[in-house]
C-alpha cells in the first residue's frame, strides 16, 4: 500500500502548492470551528452567572464580532480551500493520465498483450476518475475530519468534564462499524471494476463490429451479452451499497443517543444538582462538539467508502505505471541505419516466456539492401511474426537481427522505427482529413509530395472523386472508406517515410490483380534502393520477387526465385497451380465498395 502511494503521489509534481495550501486552509477552518462552541458556550455561563441585567451591552457586541469575524475567517478558509483542492486534485488526474498514456506509449507488443484494450480505456478513465475524488477528499476531508474529532473532544473534555464519557461509547463503536463495513465491502468494489473492463469490451467489440453484427443479424445476442456484463456490474455494486448503506443509521444511531445522553444527563444535573458544576453553557457546548465529533466520523465513513472504491482503481492504474518495457536500450544507441540490409542470424522467437513450443524456428535468413523479398505461406505460419522482428515490435528469444549490419539492439528505437516503414495487416486511419492521415508518413511533406505518394499507391483516382479530395475527412478506423481504399492510403503513408526497408503485410489484399501490380511497379520506380519486404497470399504479388520465402510452420520450409521454387518448393508449386487453375489473375475488381 505504501509503494502503491508513494507511486501515485509522484503525479502530483506541479501542484504540490495547492496540495499543501487546501492543508493549511484545512487546519485554520477545523480549529476556528472548534473555537467558536467554545466562546459560545464560555458567553452563556457569563450571561447565566451575571444575570441578563447585569450583562453589559459592550460585552455582548465584543463578543458578537468576535463571533462574527470568526465565522468570516471560518468561511474565507473552507471557500480557498475548495478552489486549491479542486485545482490539485484535477491536476494530479491530469498528471495520473499522462503517465498513463506515455507509459502505454512506452509498451512493447508484449506488454500491450498483458493488457486488454477496454482493460487499458478504464484504468486511464474510470479509475483516474475515482482516484482523484479520493484525492480530492484525503487532501481536504480527510485532514479536517481527525483535526476536528481531535479538537472537538480535546474541548469537550475541557468544557463538559465527565459529560464526555459519552465519546468512549460512541467513537469505538463507529469506528468498528466502519471497519465491519469497509472490510465487507471492499471485495465487491474490486470485482466490479473487473466487470467494467468486460463491459466495456463488448461495447468495443460492438461497435467495431457492427457490419458484422448486422450482416449475421446478431443484435439480440449482442444485447444479451452486454446486458449480463451490465447486470454484474449492479449485482455487486447493489451488493456494496446494501453494505455500505449502514453507515446512516449506523450513524443516526450514535448521533440520537449523543444528543439524548447529554441533554438528559446534563439537564438533570444543571437542575437537580447545581453543585455538580454542570451549567447550560456546558450542555451547549457539548452538543455541538458531539454534532461535531459524529459529523466527522461521519466524514471518515465517506473517506472510506470512496478508499474502498479507489484502492481497487489505484491498484490497476499502478499495474500499468510499475510495468517496465521489455526491451532493453542501448547505453548509446547508434541514430542512424546506414542501408535495408536485414540479417536473421539462429533466430527462434515465443510470445511468451512459459509458452511451450516457438512461434519461429532456426530462422537463417540474408537480405541485401535494396532487395525486393516476397513471403508466402498458410494462415499461421507466422510470416508476420517474422517481419515484426525487424523494427523490434518484438525481440527475438534466440539469436540475432541485423539491419544495416548492425543488432536492432544497438539502435535507438525511434531510429530504428524511422527507417523501416510498415503497413500492417489490419490497416488503420485515425479520425481526420486524407492529408493529415498521410501526414503520419512524413509530417513536413507537401501538397505535391503527397499526390506523388498517392498516384505510386493508385489511391489518387479515387481521392480526386471525392468533393473535397484531400480534404476529405476520415472517419474514425476509415469506415466511410471501402477495405481497398483503406489498403492504399496506408501504402501512401508508408512511402512518404522513404524508409530503408518497406513492409507490406498482406496489404494489397483487398485490390484487383491490376492495380497490386501497378503498385509495384511504382514501388519498384519510386524506391529503388529500398529494401521491400512483401508478404501476400497470391502468388502474382511475388512472383517477380528477387528472392520469395515459404513459410510452413514458424521455418523457412524453402527459398528462392519462382522459377526456383516451381521445381523445388512442393508447397509453392501446388499454391501456385491452385490460384492459376482458380482464375486468381482474373479476379473481379472489388476495392470500391463497402
Amino acid at each position: 500500500m505504501f509503494k502503491m502511494i508513494k507511486r501515485l503521489g509522484q503525479c502530483v509534481r506541479e501542484y504540490k502548492r495547492p496540495s499543501i495550501a487546501t492543508l493549511l486552509f484545512m487546519v485554520g477552518e477545523a480549529a476556528i470551528e472548534c473555537v467558536i462552541p467554545y466562546i459560545t458556550g464560555t458567553y452563556l455561563i457569563n450571561v447565566i452567572q451575571q444575570r441578563a441585567g447585569n450583562v453589559e451591552m459592550p460585552y455582548i457586541v465584543k463578543i458578537g464580532v468576535i463571533l462574527a469575524l470568526m465565522a468570516l475567517v471560518s468561511l474565507s478558509c473552507g471557500g480557498l480551500a475548495g478552489w486549491t483542492c479542486a485545482k490539485a486534485s484535477a491536476g494530479f488526474a491530469k498528471n495520473l493520465r499522462h503517465d498513463l498514456f506515455e507509459k502505454v506509449q512506452s509498451f512493447t507488443f508484449h506488454n500491450i498483450d498483458r493488457f486488454s484494450s477496454s482493460s487499458l480505456v478504464t484504468r486511464i478513465t474510470t479509475d483516474v476518475t475515482n482516484v482523484r475524488m479520493s484525492y480530492m477528499m484525503l487532501i481536504r476531508t480527510a485532514v479536517r475530519s481527525p483535526l476536528m474529532l481531535i479538537f472537538s473532544i480535546a474541548m469537550a473534555a475541557y468544557m463538559g468534564g465527565w459529560l464526555a464519557l459519552t465519546f468512549v461509547v460512541v467513537v469505538p463503536l463507529l469506528i468498528f462499524g466502519f471497519l465491519t463495513i469497509f472490510r465487507k465491502a471492499h471485495p465487491s468494489f474490486r470485482r466490479v471494476f473487473k466487470r467494467y473492463d468486460k463491459l466495456n469490451a463488448s461495447i468495443e467489440e460492438n461497435v467495431r463490429g457492427m457490419r458484422v453484427v448486422k450482416g449475421f443479424s446478431r443484435e439480440e445476442y449482442e444485447k444479451q451479452k452486454f446486458g449480463k456484463a451490465a447486470d454484474g456490474i449492479c449485482e455487486d455494486f447493489t451488493k456494496a451499497e446494501r453494505i455500505v448503506a449502514w453507515n446512516t443509521p449506523l450513524m443516526n444511531f450514535c448521533m440520537y443517543f449523543n444528543m439524548i445522553f447529554i441533554l438528559l444527563v446534563g439537564s438533570f444535573l444543571a437542575i437537580a444538582k447545581p453543585q455538580s458544576g454542570v451549567m447550560i453553557g456546558q450542555i451547549s457546548a457539548m452538543l455541538t462538539y458531539g454534532m461535531q465529533v459524529l459529523m466527522s466520523l461521519m466524514m471518515f465513513s465517506m473517506i472510506f467508502v470512496m478508499v474502498t472504491i479507489s484502492a481497487e482503481c489505484a491498484k490497476r492504474i499502478c499495474e500499468v505505471l510499475d510495468e517496465e518495457p521489455d526491451m532493453e536500450t542501448a547505453a548509446n544507441p547508434i541514430q542512424t541505419v546506414t542501408d535495408g540490409s536485414v540479417d536473421f542470424e539462429g533466430v527462434s522467437f515465443k510470445y511468451a516466456a512459459e509458452a511451450k513450443e516457438f512461434a519461429l524456428a532456426g530462422i537463417d535468413l540474408h537480405i541485401a539492401s535494396g532487395m525486393t523479398v516476397g513471403i508466402i505461406g498458410g494462415t499461421g505460419s507466422s510470416k508476420t511474426t517474422l517481419v515484426q522482428l525487424i523494427p523490434r515490435l518484438y525481440d527475438a528469444t534466440e539469436g540475432s537481427v541485423r539491419v544495416g549490419g548492425r543488432d536492432v539492439k544497438e539502435y535507438d528505437v525511434k531510429a530504428l522505427r524511422d527507417a523501416v516503414a510498415m503497413v500492417l495487416q489490419k490497416n488503420l486511419l485515425f479520425a481526420g482529413t486524407i492529408k493529415e492521415n498521410l501526414r503520419w508518413g512524413n509530417e513536413t511533406a507537401t501538397d505535391e509530395e503527397l499526390v506523388e505518394a498517392c498516384k505510386l499507391a493508385q489511391a489518387d483516382d479515387f481521392i480526386q472523386t471525392f468533393p473535397d479530395g484531400y480534404d476529405t475527412h476520415i472517419e474514425q478506423g476509415g469506415t466511410n472508406v471501402s477495405g481497398g481504399q483503406k489498403q492504399r492510403l496506408c501504402i501512401a503513408r508508408a512511402l512518404l517515410k522513404r524508409p530503408k526497408i518497406l513492409i507490406l503485410d498482406d496489404s494489397t489484399s483487398a485490390v484487383d490483380t491490376k492495380t497490386d501490380a501497378k503498385i509495384r511497379q511504382g514501388l519498384h520506380s519510386y524506391l529503388p534502393e529500398t529494401t521491400k519486404i512483401i508478404i501476400a497470399q497470391r502468388i502474382a504479388s511475388v512472383k517477380d520477387a528477387d528472392l520469395i520465402l515459404v513459410m510452413d510452420k514458424g521455418r523457412i520450409a524453402a527459398g528462392g526465385r519462382h522459377e526456383e521454387l516451381m521445381q523445388n518448393s512442393p508447397i509453392y508449386r501446388e499454391v501456385y497451380e491452385e490460384q492459376t487453375n482458380g482464375g486468381d489473375d482474373h479476379e473481379s475488381q472489388n476495392d470500391d465498395t463497402e
